[in-house]
C-alpha cells in the first residue's frame, strides 16, 4: 500500500505542470515515506542543530523585545549560507520537499529580520549604519547566479526553467548564457518585468514566417526542423531583441547579462561579455557570435556604440564563435566579477546531458562507477592528445579540433543546483521542441 502511494506521488511529481502541483506531490511523498518525521526532528550528525536552535531562540527573543541594536549585532555574528553546517548537501537530499524544519525556521527568521531592519519601522539605527551592515552582509553571504548552458535546438528547456524561477520570484539578477542559453538570457535581460510574460507563451514562440523545405511552418524561436542560415538567425534575433548595449540593458532591467564567446583565431582568449567588461558592445551581435557553432555558422564580428552614439565594429580584426566551446558555464569569472558563490545551472547541452544526472550528487554504486569512468576517460583523452601534440602540429585543422575537444571535455558543467534536461528530450529535435512548448503552455 505504501509502495503504491509512493509511486503515485512520484508520478504526480513527474507530471506536474506547475510548481504548486509539484510541491503538493513532493510533500505528500515525504508523508508517505515517513520523511516528514525526520524533518520535524532537530537531531542530525550533518550539522550543529543545538547551535542553530540557540541562534533561533535568540533571534526570536530580540525580535519580540524589539531590541533593534541587539538584533543587528546578532546578525553581524553569523550571516552566511553554511552556518554550523546547515548547508551540508546531505541535509537537502533526503526529503523530496524541504529539509529539517529547524533549518527552514532559522532561514525564515534571518530573512524576516533583514527585511525588518531594512524597513522604515526601524528608525533608531542610523541609515549609514544600516547601509554598512547590508554591504558587509552581501559580501559575506555572497550572491547567486543563473547559468544557461549551450543548448542548440533545446533552448526551449531554458525557457521553461526561466519561467518557473521567474514565476516564483527566484530568478537571480546575474545570469550567463552561451549559444542557445545566450538567446534566452538576452530575452530576459533586455525586457522589463511587464514585457517578459508574453515570451513564455507558446503561441509567441511559434514562427509562421519561416518554413521547412517541405513547406511546413517553422517551429519555435529559430524556425522548423531544417537548419536556418546565418542571416535568417540574425533576422529572428532582430525581431526578438531590442538593439541595446550591455550597459543599456542593465540600466533598463537591472539584470546582469553575461554572454560567453570564443575566439575564431589563434593566440586569442575567450571572453565573457557584460556591462562591466564590455558595456558598449551590442547584445544582438554578442548573441549571434555565441550561437556561431564552428564549422556550421561563420564567425561573427562584434559591434559597439562609440562615444557619439554611432554603431561601429568592436575589435574589427577579431571574429568570434560559440562560447560553449571554451566556457559553457563561466562560474569562476562570475565569482570574480560579482562575488557569486552559488550557481543555479540549467543544463541542456546535448554533449553533456547524457552523462549528467542528479544521481551523480549522491553516494551510490552507480554514481561511483559513472564518476570513475568519466574521470578515466578524460585522463585517457588528455594523455593521448598530449602525446600526439607534435604530430598534430603538422595538421592545423586536426590540431585545432583536438584542442577544441580538450576544451569541451575538461570543463565543469555542474553547479550547486543543477536542473538537467530529462532524457525524454533526447530525440528528434522537432518532437522535443513540441514537448517543451507543451510544458510552457501549462
Amino acid at each position: 500500500m505504501i509502495l503504491n502511494t509512493t509511486l503515485k506521488m512520484e508520478k504526480a511529481m513527474a507530471q506536474a505542470t506547475s510548481y504548486s502541483e509539484w510541491a503538493d506531490a513532493a510533500a505528500a511523498h515525504d508523508r508517505s515515506t515517513g520523511v516528514d518525521v525526520w524533518k520535524e526532528s532537530d537531531e542530525s550528525k550533518h550539522f550543529d542543530n543545538k547551535s542553530i536552535r540557540r541562534r533561533l531562540k535568540r533571534l526570536s527573543k530580540l525580535w519580540k523585545s524589539q531590541d533593534n541594536a541587539g538584533l543587528l549585532y546578532a546578525l553581524n555574528e553569523g550571516i552566511h549560507g553554511n552556518m554550523d553546517g546547515m548547508g551540508n548537501k546531505r541535509l537537502h537530499q533526503k526529503a523530496k520537499f524541504g529539509t529539517k524544519q529547524l533549518i527552514q525556521d532559522y532561514v525564515d527568521a534571518i530573512v524576516n529580520s533583514l527585511e525588518y531592519l531594512a524597513s522604515d519601522k526601524v528608525n533608531d539605527i542610523p541609515f549609514e549604519e544600516k547601509l554598512d551592515f547590508f554591504r558587509r552582509a552581501q559580501h559575506c553571504y555572497g550572491r547567486s547566479a543563473f547559468l544557461m548552458s549551450g543548448s542548440g535546438a533545446f533552448l526551449y528547456f531554458h525557457v521553461g526553467v526561466v519561467k518557473a524561477l521567474w514565476s516564483e520570484g527566484l530568478l537571480p539578477h546575474i545570469m550567463s548564457g552561451s549559444s542557445g542559453g545566450s538567446v534566452v538570457g538576452a530575452l530576459i535581460a533586455t525586457h522589463t518585468d511587464d514585457e517578459i510574460p508574453p515570451y513564455f507563451e507558446a503561441k509567441n514562440l511559434f514562427d509562421d514566417s519561416i518554413s521547412d523545405d517541405d513547406g511546413e511552418a517553422g517551429f519555435g524561436l529559430f524556425g522548423g526542423s531544417r537548419r536556418l542560415k546565418a542571416d535568417e538567425i540574425r533576422a529572428r534575433l532582430t525581431t526578438m531583441l531590442p538593439d541595446l548595449t550591455f550597459q543599456e540593458a542593465y540600466e533598463l532591467t537591472g539584470r546582469h547579462l553575461n554572454v560567453s564567446i570564443a575566439p575564431a583565431e589563434k593566440h586569442q582568449t575567450s571572453r565573457l561579455l557584460n556591462a562591466i567588461a564590455s558595456p558598449n558592445v551590442y547584445i544582438r551581435e554578442a548573441v549571434l557570435a555565441s550561437c556561431a557553432v564552428p564549422g556550421v555558422y561563420p564567425p561573427v564580428t562584434l559591434a559597439a556604440k562609440d562615444h557619439t552614439g554611432k554603431r561601429i565594429p568592436y575589435l574589427p580584426n577579431r571574429k568570434w564563435v560559440d562560447g560553449s566551446v571554451t566556457h559553457d558555464l563561466p562560474a569562476k569569472r562570475l565569482a570574480r566579477l560579482y562575488g557569486v558563490n552559488h550557481h543555479i545551472v540549467s543544463q541542456a547541452n546535448p554533449l553533456v546531458t547524457p552523462f549528467a544526472s542528479d544521481v551523480s550528487q549522491q553516494k551510490t554504486p552507480i554514481s561511483a562507477i559513472r564518476n570513475a569512468t568519466t574521470t578515466t576517460m578524460k585522463a585517457w583523452i588528455n594523455a593521448n592528445v598530449d602525446i600526439m601534440q607534435k604530430p598534430l602540429s603538422y595538421f592545423p585543422r586536426l590540431n585545432s579540433l583536438a584542442n577544441m575537444t580538450l576544451s569541451v571535455i575538461n570543463q565543469d558543467y555542474m553547479g550547486d543546483i543543477n536542473i538537467i534536461r530529462p532524457s525524454m528530450f533526447w530525440g528528434h529535435r522537432r518532437s522535443s521542441a513540441i514537448f517543451q512548448l507543451r510544458i510552457l503552455k501549462s
